[in-house]
């Protein structure tokens, strides 16, 4: 089997990260507090709890944005712009790439988001009803608009590539970091700065996911990934930024590299707007998409980090799309859902996790499942259950899958030259 960027271009690496979650401002605590099975479910602070049925989010916490971005910034920017801003100053620093006059032509931004600004949204919306148009903000448009971030990243640093923003609800982090990967292959660029970012935590958000029946109403140790006794997902917000290259420009460079971003698959359902096609079928041809993408056999896979969102339907129909992608060795193979964790961020929460993906291979160290207590017949895979454990991993699949029947998988993979 032949990988594609074999024929159509460079490998593809990673030389930075960023992110901030509901268990850390950044990369290194975020991740020990996921080692730790540390979880991020709390208080309800940034709107009426009251109005819910649901006990507690993984909000970001003791988040200033003036202090990040300065007071002027933060007050023009809505809150998921703020959170990808951060992210992205964090995985420009550790890359060490700087944009200029001579590369910035070179350089694409391709960010995911569900919905982009719907706290401003909300916000503005009320600033109307109760004081009317005049008083609106004249950056409500800008802080609301889905491509809002990657505008306002692309005019921080200077980027005049391609600014794409993808918004297929949670698949956008990893869709957006598949179409920087075909972009550097295709040799439309030198690097990109690629993610997802966003904060939906306002009451018609959740209550949306509540009335569709998708949240959990426990007010302790949620979610539940793949437990038989899982009631839903529990919603987070946060951001994960990665810089991408070209191998051959990264190691020009100098660069430290910390992954190789293997192969991509997307595939969408065309079966139910919320609901997974029957036996996980669009979720395990995405898999294999990835797979062939990266030329590498179901048999090469270590482990799967899951989409694992805790809900009936998808946690039941994710392991049969693992399986059918797998065959026998999905029983050999460590799944581990890290929204446990951080709850479930949405468009942003592929980036967060192909982060993830990077530092299991880093450190040879499995992120558990937590809150795993009863298991489902109809789940009957190694989970990696409340506890991370060391694991040979040297390639691993980030699954994220999205309302709409949109299913994208990363294949990530330990450099070797």
């Amino acid at each position: 089997m032949q990988r594609s960027d074999q024929v159509n271009g460079e490998r593809v690496v990673v030389t930075g990260t960023g992110m901030i979650t509901a268990v850390g401002h950044n990369v290194a605590d975020s991740w020990s507090a996921i080692m730790k099975g540390k979880s991020g479910f709390g208080d309800i602070t940034l709107f009426d709890g009251d109005l819910h049925g649901l006990c507690g989010v993984c909000e970001v916490k003791d988040f200033d944005p003036d202090e990040h971005l300065g007071r002027k910034v933060a007050r023009r920017s809505d809150r998921y712009q703020q959170l990808a801003s951060v992210a992205a100053a964090e995985a420009l620093e550790q890359s060490g790439f700087q944009v200029t006059d001579e590369n910035r032509e070179r350089v694409g931004l391709y960010l995911g988001t569900g919905v982009g600004g719907i706290r401003t949204l909300v916000s503005q919306e009320h600033v109307l009803i109760d004081s009317g148009a005049r008083r609106l903000s004249p950056f409500a448009i800008t802080m609301i608009m889905p491509n809002g971030a990657g505008g306002l990243l692309s005019i921080e640093y200077g980027i005049q590539g391609p600014s794409i923003t993808i918004t297929t609800a949670c698949a956008a982090g990893s869709d957006a970091i598949g179409h920087a990967l075909r972009a550097i292959r295709r040799g439309e660029v030198d690097a990109a700065v690629t993610g997802g970012s966003e904060s939906i935590l306002t009451s018609v958000a959740v209550g949306g996911f509540e009335r569709a029946g998708a949240t959990s109403t426990k007010m302790s140790g949620t979610p539940q990934p793949f437990d038989k006794n899982r009631d839903g997902l529990v919603p987070g917000e946060g951001a994960g930024i990665l810089v991408l290259e070209s191998l051959s420009h990264a190691q020009a460079r100098g660069a430290t590299i910390l992954g190789e971003i293997a192969g991509y698959g997307q595939t969408t359902d065309a079966y139910h707007i919320t609901a997974p096609s029957p036996g996980g079928y669009g979720a395990s041809r995405a898999i294999e998409k990835a797979l062939d993408d990266a030329g590498l056999p179901a048999t090469a896979v270590d482990y799967v980090s899951a989409h694992g969102t805790a809900t009936q339907l998808n946690d039941s129909h994710e392991t049969m799309s693992i399986k059918s992608a797998l065959g026998e060795h999905a029983y050999d193979v460590a799944v581990s859902s890290t929204k446990s964790m951080t709850g479930h961020v949405m468009g942003a929460t592929g980036a967060i996790e192909s982060i993830f993906c990077l530092l299991t291979i880093r450190d040879q160290m499995l992120p558990p499942t937590i809150n795993y207590e009863t298991p489902d017949p109809e789940c009957d895979l190694d989970y990696v259950p409340n506890e991370a454990r060391p694991a040979e991993v040297k390639v691993a699949i980030n699954n994220a899958f999205g309302f709409g029947g949109h299913n994208a998988v990363l294949v990530i993979k330990e450099f070797v030259e």
